[in-house]
């Protein structure tokens, strides 16, 4: 009963949300051939969600590419990825932490995870709480990896043949989920989320609220504060920004011709330093999609 109370209040909260929410939005000008659309997602959200977001359909049929930070759909690059999770031998996690604190790891991903160090020590920090954030959020904020709306349209893309570009390289990527923060910053932030998990699950639960209501300079802001302490906080923000600048110079060729459909998460659209204020300072349009005026 309490879940269906729930499932309940988040669906009028889709739909009351949807009538303001800005999240599509159209790119031209700068030499641009075609128009081009950014889309923000939330990995939170059920792609259900997409159907209350008018036009976004439309404007999807009207691209013949999808570009996006990761290639889902790139399995020799998910294999790279996965080999690139691994410590290497020379390291050990144990030599990381004492020994209450390395129970008390073991400890909590048996109980979460159903599997201990003994059978994960190889991997990285950075992929264990990744691992054990998507745990945390299946069981409090009911993600549901096979509805989210993060992949949907490379799925689709995928199934008609319209070819799915990453922003990352292979390699970028791979910094990224594992390397962006030193490895002992990583073993620290494994253990400050197992031992303050709730940290991550309101920090989530607040981007996911302000997501629906198409507040993406607020969710720039919230991640950006110094007071923000879950594990996508502060320092990864900076990385982010920096990023943002890159990606608009691998962005140029693409919008020059136009007919694209970019797809990214809402950390990386908003504020001064997001991809959108980006986009303005070369020169592009940036124009929400549903807006009226």
């Amino acid at each position: 009963m309490k879940h269906l109370k729930y499932n309940i209040a988040f669906v009028l909260l889709l739909a009351a949300s949807s009538l303001q929410a800005q999240l599509l939005y159209q790119v031209s000008g700068n030499s641009a051939q075609a128009k081009s659309y950014i889309l923000a997602t939330n990995k939170l959200v059920d792609m259900s969600f997409l159907d209350t977001i008018p036009n976004v359909f439309k404007c999807f049929s009207q691209c013949n590419k999808v570009l996006t930070e990761f290639a889902f759909q790139d399995y020799q690059a998910i294999a790279v990825l996965r080999k690139a999770a691994l410590l290497p031998d020379s390291i050990q996690l144990k030599n990381f932490y004492d020994e209450r604190k390395y129970n008390f790891i073991d400890e909590s991903l048996r109980l979460t995870l159903g599997m201990g160090l003994d059978q994960l020590a190889r991997m990285k920090p950075s992929y264990l709480t990744e691992m054990y954030r998507a745990e945390l959020f299946k069981k409090w904020l009911q993600y549901d990896e096979n509805r989210s709306m993060e992949a949907f349209f490379q799925a689709v893309a995928e199934e008609r043949d319209i070819p799915v570009i990453g922003l990352d390289q292979i390699g970028e990527t791979m910094f990224m989920l594992f390397d962006r923060e030193p490895f002992h910053w990583q073993c620290d932030e494994l253990y400050n989320l197992i031992e303050n998990p709730e940290r991550d699950v309101k920090q989530e639960a607040t981007i996911r609220d302000m997501y629906l209501m198409g507040r993406l300079t607020d969710i720039a802001y919230q991640v950006e504060s110094p007071d923000n302490h879950s594990t996508i906080s502060f320092s990864d923000y900076q990385v982010y920004s920096k990023r943002n600048i890159e990606w608009v110079k691998r962005l140029k060729p693409y919008l020059h011709t136009g007919n694209v459909f970019i797809v990214l998460d809402c950390v990386y659209l908003g504020g001064d330093k997001g991809l959108i204020a980006q986009l303005r300072k070369a020169g592009y349009k940036i124009k929400p999609v549903n807006r009226k005026n």
